[in-house]
């Protein structure tokens, strides 16, 4: 079995975690192939090239080096098993204490990869024309640089006009990301397996704008003012590009989903209950 390895290299035990996948990956019949800042911290291994020659990713990391792995895949669909180094780590299969045993199951494939839907997005200019394109797991924002103050957004879903939203922004969301940004906005949870796009506004300056939860199959289109400044567009809150006056931004289900590898037994919930203190008082109380 191939298998890619991508890390986010500011963390101090890297080192030894990478280690130990080395020696184990022979016992395992595993062949390790590392992205350039993983192979250089490693010091051994093959390069990792392109998604369709390996069978499975792992990522060592957070949340956040799991979102940039999944963009890396591009469509790709091999199961991503996530390691936890760092302090929340909601998307990830595990923590460091055990990656062994996650790593055996990984290669006997004793596991269970979970299909996560993603969103594509496309810039359109003024035009018609496409200008960029853009892969999600967690969520696409539409949102001010710059200076705090309120932007005129107008959106649509399968053509038929929402209103205009007047306010710091809006965050069009899988399920996946329900629990990232469009929760600290004020949007609903959404379980992962419910296919669903969510669209929360962000600070809406008006009482008749709340979040809302279309089909999985709509087109979210957010239409900027002509007279407005540019807007910054954030994908899964590491990269984007400005949308400039006239320009739309078209949202739709991607062609093929995320496959995160999950343990028996690591549901949904426990996850909210451990991780964001979902369900309210401890039941000792």
């Amino acid at each position: 079995m191939r298998v890619g390895v991508i890390g986010h290299t500011g963390y101090d035990d890297l080192p030894d975690i990478l280690d130990g996948l080395l020696r184990l990956a022979p016992e395992l019949g595993l062949a390790l192939e590392f992205e350039p800042e993983m192979a250089e911290v490693a010091g051994d291994g093959h390069k990792l090239s392109r998604p369709s020659e390996i069978d499975a990713l792992i990522t060592l990391g957070g949340d956040g080096t799991l979102l940039r792995a999944a963009r890396w895949l591009d469509g790709a669909q091999v199961p991503i098993l996530g390691v936890n180094l760092g302090r929340v780590g909601f998307l990830t299969t595990c923590g460091t204490d055990e990656i062994g045993q996650a790593v055996r199951a990984l290669a006997t494939r004793d596991c269970i990869a979970e299909a996560r839907m993603a969103l594509h997005a496309t810039a359109v200019d003024g035009s018609g024309a496409s200008r960029q394109e853009w892969r999600a797991l967690n969520d696409f924002v539409v949102h001010k640089g710059g200076f705090a103050r309120v932007v005129r957004l107008g959106l649509s879903v399968d053509g038929d006009s929402i209103g205009t939203y007047a306010a710091d922004g809006v965050i069009i969301s899988t399920p996946t990301g329900s629990t990232a940004y469009s929760l600290s906005a004020g949007g609903p949870v959404v379980v992962p397996t419910v296919e669903s796009i969510i669209i929360t506004p962000i600070s809406a300056h008006a009482l008749g704008v709340r979040p809302l939860v279309v089909s999985p199959d709509s087109e979210v289109v957010v239409h900027t003012n002509q007279s407005s400044e540019a807007l910054m567009v954030t994908v899964d809150g590491q990269v984007g590009t400005e949308l400039v006056p006239g320009e739309t931004l078209v949202v739709r289900r991607a062609e093929n989903p995320v496959l995160i590898i999950r343990q028996p037994g690591n549901s949904f919930f426990e996850r909210m209950r451990v991780k964001l203190g979902w369900g309210g008082l401890p039941e000792d109380e």
